[in-house]
């Protein structure tokens, strides 16, 4: 549950960053790249819930990035005024796999990403 709370202080913030570095992430009103964010922190933690253990640490990044940047693509779509074009998108889902690198490093390393083992 640590991580979601981390995701959910990471994500929009991260979302905010995207914004003011790059020219082809615009967002019209302060709260729609932390709504989008809150999305993202949430749709992650889920990814990380089904699929992040230490085999899997890599592919779990990767899906992060495609995740995040299909996310930021098309949710911006649903906001009045907001634009993103593809390449947006790509960098911001980029910016994004990068924290989540550091992030998956400390669930691992701090078992928080442990599961709990399947009984017949």
């Amino acid at each position: 549950m640590v991580g979601l709370f981390v995701k959910l202080l990471v994500c929009p913030i991260t979302v905010i960053i995207a914004s003011l570095i790059f020219p082809n992430v615009n967002f019209a009103y302060w709260y729609q790249p932390i709504i989008l964010g809150i999305i993202l922190a949430v749709v992650g933690h889920l990814m990380e819930v089904l699929m992040l253990r230490e085999d899997t640490r890599w592919l779990s990044t990767f899906m992060d990035f495609i995740a995040s940047a299909v996310i930021v693509y098309f949710g911006a779509m649903v906001f009045a005024n907001a634009e993103v074009t593809f390449w947006g998108a790509v960098l911001t889902g980029a910016l994004l796999a990068i924290t989540e690198i550091f992030q998956h490093n400390w669930l691992l390393a701090s078992g928080r990403a442990e599961k709990e083992p399947l009984h017949d």
